[in-house]
């Protein structure tokens, strides 16, 4: 099965000038845990909303702090054509829930999550996925 038989297609894009408090509503709004950042389909970075906490509540930002000042810019990504278990394997090394999804001309085109995985009826996948991404860095 190949990751974009399972992936979400549903996704939005924030601009790096949108505020924190924007971003957060965005995801509040779209039930999103992964918001990519940049313009139309070209990825320039992430905010997820654990980054928001850690990143930006926990350190005292105010909430018209841009997203650019928190996002992540080095964007762990996969190929839609890639098989699950490659996408897998990937979020296990890395330790992450969600990968962004690109085609051949490395433009976002979905999100695949540990959820998408199990229930792709992989659980013994998703439940490897889930044992490594709690273990300690």
């Amino acid at each position: 099965m190949h990751v974009k038989d399972i992936m979400s297609a549903d996704f939005k894009f924030a601009r790096p000038q949108t505020t924190l408090r924007e971003a957060a509503v965005l995801m509040r709004d779209g039930d999103y845990g992964y918001l990519p950042i940049g313009d139309s389909e070209k990825l320039k970075g992430a905010v997820t909303d654990r980054d928001i906490v850690i990143r930006a509540v926990a350190a005292g930002l105010s909430a018209d702090t841009p997203v650019s000042e928190i996002m992540s810019e080095s964007i762990i990504y996969c190929f839609e054509d890639d098989d699950i278990r490659e996408a897998a394997d990937m979020m296990k090394r890395e330790q992450i829930r969600r990968l962004a999804v690109l085609n051949d001309a490395k433009r976002l085109v979905g999100i695949i999550t540990l959820g998408d995985i199990a229930r792709a009826d992989e659980q013994r996948l998703a439940g490897e996925i889930e044992l490594q991404v709690a273990q300690p860095a």
